[in-house]
């Protein structure tokens, strides 16, 4: 006959254990248990897991054997018999799913769809030779089959097999389901996260692959400028991200300058950082002046490239080397901090929105002379916004630019490269160890005495 599980079970056992489980002495139940959690902790493949897992079962109960059924990925009332002492070979049930004998009806039919623990005490008398299943339960007395349930299915259903010399207590059956319920729900979260890493393994080498393309969109060193010392450092917070820079020759010993920051992190940044790359590239004729530059970009990008919610801030300066003269548009962007002397100017005279939001917007220009002595420099809010660890409050400061402008004035006779290293690592400290937020990116011009 079949029994579902009560709380009080009315019948005895068919034969008792040599030594139940149960009947140990505490210590030693704890210690067998300790064993097998212990054993477990560390496998991070499902079936080695559920190996480890029954040979420690077999342990703490002797006597029993396993049978182990899945109505996953079949149609009704068919199922498969994942696991078996009987197996000559062993397939993997996760990889190797093709080689697992599927069935359909019988008395693993029943049980599989049962939906419910199910225990067999009488099973020769149940057994018929025709049974589908027979080859896997033949010569057994009784079983006990405990459903691992998935949104109230029991989806995989695990079989343990008495013989008549073994027996089994069913009062112990209750906790056997809990614990194998548990044990079920812990392997499948194995399984979930073994295929998260494999996907984000995945993902993260498209991102290499996509961050080494977009490097290379940067300038692969940066111009010889009589008059001039330049220096640029270039972080993503990501594999790749939407910060950008450039130079452009613009016949003599005048180039243009550009930075800019798309909006938002990662793959979708990267990619609109390389449009934006591609249509300053595109521009017929010197890229001057640069309010026509910015109207140029920004056409297109509002066009056809930018989304709700996406924009690039940039900003754009021509910059005459022999005479220091400096004429400059911006799109939204942080003002670059002009170091002469012991005083910091932003350069901040120009204010229009960022590029792609609004097609018809206008750039203003502004212009200023850059002194012997004078240091440039020009950033995204990567810089400036990076934050320290939580307070005791769970607030977290920003950097800020006065703690930029502090770095600039300190550095200013040092050079352009000492400026931009100094500025980044002390970044690096406010951070304390904690990873950047943000993409961040640094240019730094002083103009010398030629």
């Amino acid at each position: 006959m079949v029994w579902e599980i009560r709380t009080r079970s009315p019948y005895t056992c068919i034969n008792s254990l040599s030594m139940r489980f149960r009947d140990r002495p505490w210590p030693e139940q704890l210690n067998a248990i300790d064993r097998v959690m212990r054993s477990v902790s560390d496998v991070t493949d499902p079936e080695e897991m559920v190996s480890v897992y029954w040979r420690g079962v077999s342990d703490i109960m002797p006597g029993d054997q396993y049978l182990a059924l899945s109505r996953r990925g079949v149609k009704p009332p068919e199922f498969l018999v994942t696991r078996s002492v009987r197996f000559t070979d062993h397939p993997n049930p996760w990889t190797q799913r093709e080689r697992l004998p599927r069935l359909s009806g019988g008395l693993l039919g029943e049980i599989a769809y049962a939906d419910k623990p199910v225990i067999i005490e009488d099973l020769p008398a149940r057994l018929k030779a025709d049974d589908p299943g027979y080859f896997f339960l033949h010569g057994y007395q009784a079983l006990v089959a405990l459903p691992q349930y998935e949104s109230g299915k029991g989806i995989n259903i695990g079989i343990r097999l008495y013989f008549a010399e073994d027996g089994f207590d069913p009062s112990m059956v209750p906790m056997m389901h809990w614990q194998a319920s548990l044990f079920g729900r812990g392997t499948q979260s194995l399984v979930l996260r073994n295929q998260l890493q494999e996907a984000l393994a995945a993902l993260d080498r498209e991102l290499q692959v996509v961050g080494e393309i977009q490097r290379s969109l940067l300038p692969a060193s940066l111009p010889m400028m009589p008059g001039f010392e330049a220096a640029a450092h270039y972080q993503t917070s990501a594999r790749a991200g939407g910060d950008y820079y450039d130079f452009f020759p613009l016949g003599g010993n005048s180039w243009g300058v550009f930075i800019a920051d798309v909006s938002g992190h990662g793959t979708p940044a990267a990619v609109l950082m390389a449009i934006t790359h591609a249509i300053a590239h595109t521009r017929q004729g010197y890229l001057m002046p640069p309010s026509e530059v910015m109207t140029h970009l920004n056409t297109h990008l509002s066009r056809s490239y930018t989304t709700a919610g996406s924009f690039v801030t940039a900003f754009y300066a021509a910059l005459d080397a022999d005479t220091g003269r400096l004429t400059y548009a911006s799109a939204g962007h942080n003002p670059p901090r002009l170091c002469r002397g012991d005083r910091i100017i932003p350069l901040d005279e120009t204010a229009s929105m960022p590029l792609g939001i609004d097609g018809s917007e206008s750039f203003g220009e502004a212009g200023i002379a850059m002194e012997p002595g004078d240091m440039l420099v020009l950033y995204t809010d990567g810089i400036t916004e990076s934050m320290a660890p939580q307070d005791f409050e769970g607030s977290r400061e920003l950097f800020g630019e006065h703690r930029l402008d502090e770095v600039i004035l300190a550095t200013r006779e040092r050079g352009a490269t000492p400026c931009v290293e100094a500025i980044r690592d002390a970044v690096e400290r406010f951070r304390v160890a904690t990873p950047p937020t943000d993409d961040q990116t640094l240019i730094a011009l002083k103009r010398v005495e030629r």
